[in-house]
């Protein structure tokens, strides 16, 4: 009897194993009818009916693209050769430069192969570990503009404190606790979306794995994962912009109180170039997210993947060209590095 008991047990759990998709689906609620088959790839469309313009995009991307290559590159090599550039201010540029790379090199070789050739085709751990680079990429660098921003508003406001309040260990409790930050909340974005049962198409309405539009092919309810995104997007950005525009508040209050209008225009044009980053960075984003979530029966699809295309390529190619042609000092050290490298150039030539 013993016997037949035991045989019994194994017989259920291995009719167990093999229907546990089906569980899973019964579970989030979908009318089980048949396996669900996870897809080996997903195919990426581009920019939905804008196909004549795929060619222009893949010229365009690829420039900007190269651009935020060299440019990025430029000023992390400067910054690394330079002993006199470790201000708190130039190791946050370095690390904000890193983060553009990562960035940009995260979705964009593969938007250029879509509009250059049509091969959409990625695999379904790429595709997910595409996403969680973006997720992260994205988050690390509001919080650097933020770590910028408090920069900017100690060295004009607290001068003399300057280097007793932004010291090495502080800094790097900062960049540590960015990270961490940005890791803690994306990575159950990216695990929630990989983990949907997907059973029917694989083409995702998309130029990258962008997580609403590939959340969309799941055959469950994906608002728990689009909610999360919206709510975690707008507790970071909501946090980091609410400081970043105290920062500025006081410093423009201490601009003001300065008696030599010198002084007030440096100050002015260093917060400038700030600014100017994080308008790069802030507007397409939440035009982007909020396009998305709350404009997507009215905004063209094509105008959609368009925002979230631009937010990833449009900082990484823009800030070092701001921070390089905009800080004197960067711009010396830059003019000084290309020099040196024609002229050794020069005389290996000759």
């Amino acid at each position: 009897m013993c016997k037949q008991v035991l045989e019994d047990c194994i017989h259920f759990l291995h009719h167990l194993c093999v229907n546990r998709k089906a569980v899973s689906s019964v579970m989030l609620g979908i009318p089980y009818n048949h396996t669900v088959e996870t897809p080996a790839t997903f195919f990426l469309v581009g920019i939905p009916g804008l196909p004549s313009s795929h060619l222009w995009l893949a010229i365009s991307l690829g420039a900007m693209y190269t651009i935020s290559l060299l440019g990025n590159t430029l000023i992390m090599t400067v910054i690394w050769m330079d002993f006199t550039l470790r201000e708190p201010m130039y190791c946050f540029l370095y690390v904000l430069a890193a983060v553009d790379i990562v960035m940009a090199s995260s979705v964009v070789p593969k938007m250029v192969s879509i509009f250059s050739s049509g091969d959409g085709s990625i695999s379904f751990n790429a595709c997910f570990t595409q996403m969680y680079f973006v997720h992260v990429a994205t988050s690390v660098e509001t919080g650097l503009l933020l770590a910028m921003a408090f920069d900017r508003y100690v060295a004009i406001c607290k001068p003399l404190h300057y280097k007793r309040i932004l010291t090495p260990q502080l800094m790097l409790v900062m960049s540590v606790a960015i990270t961490i930050r940005a890791v803690i909340f994306m990575t159950p974005l990216s695990w929630m979306v990989s983990h949907l049962p997907f059973c029917g198409s694989n083409v995702v309405l998309h130029s990258y794995c962008e997580h609403i539009a590939v959340a969309k092919l799941a055959c469950a309810d994906p608002m728990p994962s689009s909610l999360y995104s919206v709510i975690g997007s707008s507790i970071i950005v909501g946090s980091d912009v609410a400081f970043i525009s105290a920062s500025y508040n006081l410093i423009l209050q201490a601009v003001c109180g300065l008696s030599s209008k010198n002084a007030q225009l440096k100050a002015l044009s260093t917060c400038g170039s700030h600014m100017g980053v994080m308008a790069l960075y802030y507007l397409p984003g939440m035009a982007s997210i909020y396009v998305a979530w709350l404009g997507k029966d009215t905004v063209p699809l094509y105008t959609q993947v368009l925002l979230a295309d631009l937010y990833l390529i449009i900082p990484p190619t823009f800030n070092p060209i701001i921070y390089g042609l905009r800080t004197k000092q960067m711009r010396k050290r830059i003019w000084s590095l290309l020099t040196h490298c024609l002229f050794d150039l020069s005389k290996l030539g000759s």
